[in-house]
């Protein structure tokens, strides 16, 4: 196998890895309201996700290195459809549960083997010192567009199915779960598994809870690691408030549970191309800033003010609550997105080598954690009060969060300028 071989390889299976949970967005929340859940038990259903998925990130990380990487994430596949399969004929609370906890072993399975594969294959025929940037950037390239393209799709097929063949609003989950066999298959195939250490299962097991609490002790014990992590967790409230309330709001506004969700995957895929220009919009704040931390607070600034327009304009109607809907939520992902960059390159530069791993998995499960927490809050605010007063809350805790970057602690680490002009990660 080449290089470029690989890369390819890669490149697929990444694309095939998001197309499902793509597919699925668009739909997800409508169907359950359309089904009979309240948004209190929808946020409960989706929080299972975030819970499972924190539960087993970690010891999923181990079994990867003991198992092999394409088992993992055969399994990771298999699991994504047996939840699809579940979501499209779920019709209690208690099947959209077990929906998601089956999505949250999955996600928890496909997170990580896929790059580890292409680092492992691609040091086998390059050497140790490989340079791995271009091949990575281009797998978050095309992550970003197999979900546009996903969101797209899962919006569009609601309306093109015949309602008499099947509930419209299941198309989308059923048709994420033929792309997650094709991607089973395409993992099988297409990933030999390369040449890698392997330890006993039992000392993965063994391992796991010290490398929990090594995590958590070393995000606690820095001064800037404590704030970044409650900038993740602040970040996780902030997108599970946003994915949780919005289609609902964007098929009010349309006027129906299938054209909210075509509205929807359109304003998704633009979300995504603002979180994409927020990329590459970071050096460009921290520069202009003189800082990454002040980046992250104008970061900060920017998406606090689009949650709060969200909040400011749930009671208007037709196209201008439309259009002020989707162009608060483009900027609030731009703004997210600077921050969030902005915050990866300042975590990198406060540890050292031998913790990226475990730190970076504890920011991942502060994440989730957040989301978790904003499931269960923001469902039953939106339910009692209505969703602007649920954003309104989301608007303040993210404003506050910008207090997070000011005056941040300098590490031996940290001292070096804040980005190269012409990079996105320093």
């Amino acid at each position: 196998m080449t290089a470029r071989s690989a890369l390819r390889r890669y490149l697929l299976v990444n694309f095939l890895t998001w197309l499902p949970v793509g597919l699925m967005m668009p739909a997800m929340v409508l169907l359950m309201t359309e089904r009979g859940l309240g948004l209190a038990q929808t946020g409960l259903a989706v929080t299972v996700f975030s819970v499972v998925t924190v539960a087993l990130e970690l010891p999923t990380g181990g079994l990867a290195d003991v198992l092999g990487r394409r088992v993992v994430l055969a399994a990771s596949a298999a699991f994504l459809v047996a939840a699809l399969v579940m979501m499209s004929v779920a019709t209690t609370f208690w099947m959209f549960l077990v929906s998601g906890m089956l999505k949250g072993v999955s996600r928890a399975l496909s997170s990580g083997p896929a790059t580890s594969w292409y680092v492992d294959t691609l040091h086998g025929i390059d050497g140790p010192g490989a340079d791995l940037k271009p091949g990575l950037a281009r797998g978050g390239a095309v992550e970003s567009a197999s979900l546009c393209v996903g969101v797209l799709a899962g919006g569009a097929l609601p309306l093109v199915v015949p309602p008499e063949l099947i509930f419209p609003l299941a198309a989308p989950s059923l048709v994420g779960a033929v792309a997650a066999v094709v991607h089973l298959v395409v993992v099988l195939v297409a990933l030999p598994e390369p040449r890698h250490g392997r330890r006993s299962f039992g000392g993965v097991l063994r391992e796991v809870p010290a490398t929990v609490a090594g995590g958590v002790r070393l995000a606690a014990g820095g001064p800037v690691l404590r704030r970044l992590m409650l900038a993740a967790l602040v970040s996780g409230v902030m997108l599970s408030s946003i994915e949780l309330l919005t289609p609902g709001r964007l098929a009010e506004l349309a006027g129906g549970a299938e054209e909210g969700g075509m509205v929807y995957a359109v304003v998704a895929a633009l979300g995504f191309a603002g979180s994409a220009l927020g990329s590459v919009l970071a050096p460009v704040a921290a520069r202009l800033a003189g800082s990454s931390a002040r980046g992250a607070i104008a970061g900060s600034a920017l998406a606090a003010l689009s949650v709060g327009a969200l909040a400011a304009t749930a009671g208007l109607g037709g196209a201008a609550g439309l259009l002020s809907a989707a162009a608060a939520y483009v900027a609030l992902f731009v703004g997210g997105s600077v921050t969030g960059m902005l915050c990866l390159e300042m975590t990198h530069r406060a540890v050292s080598a031998a913790e990226r791993t475990t730190v970076t998995s504890t920011s991942s499960l502060a994440l989730q954690a957040g989301g978790v927490a904003a499931n269960v809050w923001a469902g039953a605010l939106a339910a009692q009060a209505g969703v602007g007063a649920a954003w309104g809350v989301t608007a303040v805790i993210v404003l506050a969060s910008a207090l997070l970057f000011v005056r941040m602690p300098a590490t031996a680490t940290s001292r070096a300028p804040a980005l190269p002009a012409r990079s996105g990660s320093g």
